[in-house]
């Protein structure tokens, strides 16, 4: 079980926008989209390459969704969902995948939580049969509850209070964050960690884990006419729970200050920046902004062949690594990043500097049309690879229909970014990307404190 850290929501980010494609089953098959009578949507991607099946349920629920004070409560229920229900016992449904050498884990992020199986076609029914039995029978004890809380609390203090690097993300996200609930980190705030109790698991579990607010992916070798039977058969006789209000969250106010967080630390060794800004996602942007954006963190940061890259580390040789991220498939406004860290002699403020530079030479002067071009054909080309990892397409789809999105989002995906201009890409880069509304994170060796 893990939660979407920073470097988990890149790298599903970076999976998502390296997979859209009009034909993105790997074989002939056409990806079917359906509602189950209790309003459970379901996915199909088939590829019968080879017998392997990818099963995942994603609840439209995530931290940036918990109650006031109660933070960190949608991964502790993601963790309760693995305990017993009134038809298995704990760790029965980990032994049936293991049996048949299949695999299962899950994930909770700021928009979503989902859990997934991978396992033999013909395992696929006793998966859905699992997930449906839990998404409404969990047996939630106060012995199972004080168990559970222990296990994130410990988990809290290994992954974010004994890494610096995630210690600081923690207290960046809560300074560029000034009203949107993104500002209060996934696992939860250990104070509010530690009072959480059986009311509010079972209060949660009442109002969230039904089916009208779940997304059914089911990728692999299967066809789509079997699958909705199976479906039918098993989550729908889960009982539809009462409709949800619209995900109508705090909105984020103008920023017009730039901020800065710096924590030293005797275990950090090479110094490091990363400077963020409140930009619109595919979800909240104008028409074209967001695939933009996309281009833009592509050209400026997006890899080797970037110009951060060819600047930093390649001519100039100041730089041991940077780079630049649009974090596009949030449910609200997002975060566009850039960060940096030096090499050798090079000094980490000639690093920023240098970062800066490349940002005001695009927002001066735009990109090339051969660097549009390029970063376009690096997008589209991915495809060929994308298409071969299944569990990778369900985490598409079920991040896009999870988050406000549908299966027509994504197939038509590749050609609004084929459609972006390079006086697009200038636009958004000279309104969003300015210094005086930016958020920096400064993570320094301990005997660099006070420079």
């Amino acid at each position: 079980m893990t939660l979407h850290t920073e470097w988990l929501r890149r790298a599903l980010l970076a999976t998502a926008l390296t997979m859209a494609g009009p034909a993105l089953a790997a074989d002939d098959g056409k990806v079917a989209n359906f509602l189950l009578d209790n309003g459970m949507e379901v996915v199909v991607i088939p590829d019968h390459r080879a017998p392997i099946v990818t099963h995942m349920v994603w609840y439209k629920i995530g931290s940036a969704d918990e109650p006031a004070g109660k933070s960190g409560i949608a991964h502790f229920f993601e963790h309760l969902m693995f305990k017993a229900t009134t038809n298995h016992a704990a760790g029965e449904f980990d032994r049936a995948i293991s049996d048949i050498g299949g695999s299962n884990n899950a994930f909770t992020s700021y928009d979503y939580t989902a859990f997934h199986e991978t396992v033999t076609p013909s395992a696929l029914e006793l998966m859905m049969s699992f997930e449906a039995d839990r998404m409404r029978n969990l047996i939630l004890t106060d012995e199972v509850i004080k168990t559970e809380r222990d296990v994130i609390l410990e988990e809290r203090r290994s992954r974010i209070d004994s890494n610096p690097e995630a210690v600081l993300d923690e207290e960046v996200d809560a300074t560029l964050w000034q009203n949107q609930p993104y500002r209060i980190p996934v696992i939860g705030w250990m104070q509010e960690m530690e009072q959480l109790n059986r009311t509010d698991a079972v209060a949660f579990y009442d109002k969230y884990y039904r089916p009208n607010n779940a997304v059914l992916i089911v990728a692999g070798d299967v066809d789509p006419d079997i699958v909705k039977t199976l479906a039918e058969r098993t989550y729908g006789k889960v009982a539809r729970g009462p409709d949800l209000p619209p995900r109508i969250r705090p909105v984020e106010p103008e920023q017009n200050t730039r901020r800065t967080v710096t924590l030293t630390d005797a275990r950090v060794s090479v110094p490091s920046f990363s400077t963020q800004w409140v930009v619109p996602s595919y979800h909240t942007a104008k028409p074209g902004e967001a695939e933009a954006l996309d281009l833009l963190g592509e050209i400026l940061g997006g890899g080797t062949r970037s110009r951060l890259y060819q600047q930093l580390v390649v001519k100039q040789g100041i730089a041991s690594g940077t780079g630049a991220f649009f974090q596009g498939t949030m449910l609200d406004a997002t975060n566009f990043t850039v960060y940096g860290a030096p090499r050798g002699d090079a000094k980490l403020s000639d690093v920023e500097a240098a970062v800066d530079a490349e940002i005001a030479r695009i927002v001066k002067d735009g990109v090339t049309a051969d660097e549009l071009e390029k970063a376009k054909a690096r997008y589209i080309r991915a495809l060929i690879f994308a298409r071969d990892k299944q569990d990778e397409m369900a985490n598409l789809y079920g991040a896009e229909l999870a988050t406000g999105g549908n299966v027509r989002d994504v197939e038509e995906w590749p050609d609004r970014i084929r459609k972006v201009t390079a006086d697009e890409i200038k636009a958004v880069a000279a309104r969003y990307l300015l210094l005086d509304r930016s958020t920096t994170g400064y993570l320094l060796p301990q005997q660099q404190a006070g420079n």
